[in-house]
């Protein structure tokens, strides 16, 4: 296996085609960065992806201050998806959200849901800020596809529109502690989704339409009640660890 640092210490996302030769424009965001936060120039070595033509080794072709230009030399990984994982999460505050994000896509999430709860408290969520989040740990993680980001929805709406044959991965706090793993044994892969809950956890209301859903399998994580960045983290992982791509 190449190791990638040997090849190049940057590595960015662009929304162009790969392939061997191709040439590509650098947005003036990424050319500041590149040029001007870690003063590279004309003949320096980058790893790209896009999301559907796998990964590439450029090289630095024109550098100026606000554009430059890259050449594709070579492809480094194939292209690879993800697992059909969605995670749902009530947005909490930004910092907490933000880690959320960029946590969910190291684990491999391949759709987040930003939904709003009884006790959600946070109104809205910036998409745009969300998916530059994903952008930038995608680039920082190895990853090959960047995460969908889908407009915040009230979580009621999207249980009623449930797709069939996507099972829901509840972290539930008032489950019974112990064989968090147990639920999942005899489980097929794929297609599930995650939710977490807010700040203050769910409403009885939305506790009594969550359990009587036959598609949703509550689970605990754990003797101690977890904050939401930290819940989103464990379940991303026993998920990952049992039924992903971590087995």
């Amino acid at each position: 296996m190449v190791c990638l640092m040997s090849l190049a210490k940057i590595r960015l996302y662009v929304d162009h085609p790969l392939g061997p030769g191709q040439s590509l424009p650098l947005e003036e965001g990424q050319a500041h960065y590149l040029f001007g936060v870690m003063r590279e120039g004309q003949g320096a070595r980058v790893l790209l992806f896009n999301g559907r033509d796998g990964e590439w080794l450029a090289e630095v072709t024109e550098a100026g201050k606000r554009k430059g230009v890259l050449a594709c030399l070579e492809q480094t990984r194939p292209q690879t998806g993800l697992a059909d994982l969605w995670l749902l999460f009530a947005p909490v505050k930004k910092a907490r959200t933000d880690m959320i994000v960029e946590k969910a896509v190291e684990l491999g999430a391949a759709r987040l849901l930003p939904v709003a709860t009884d006790y959600t408290n946070s109104e809205r969520l910036r998409r745009d800020k969300a998916e530059a989040h994903v952008r930038e740990a995608a680039e920082q993680c190895g990853a090959l596809t960047l995460p969908e980001v889908a407009d915040m929805a009230p979580l009621a709406r999207l249980l009623s529109d449930w797709p069939a044959g996507r099972r829901i991965l509840w972290a539930d706090e008032s489950a019974p502690p112990g064989g968090p793993l147990a639920p999942l044994g005899k489980a097929a892969p794929d297609p599930w989704a995650i939710l977490i809950g807010p700040e203050g956890g769910f409403s009885q209301a939305e506790r009594d339409r969550l359990r009587s859903l036959p598609f949703v399998t509550p689970v605990s994580l754990g003797p101690r009640i977890l904050r939401a960045e930290t819940a989103a983290i464990a379940a991303l992982t026993l998920w990952q660890a049992t039924l992903g791509d971590w087995r």
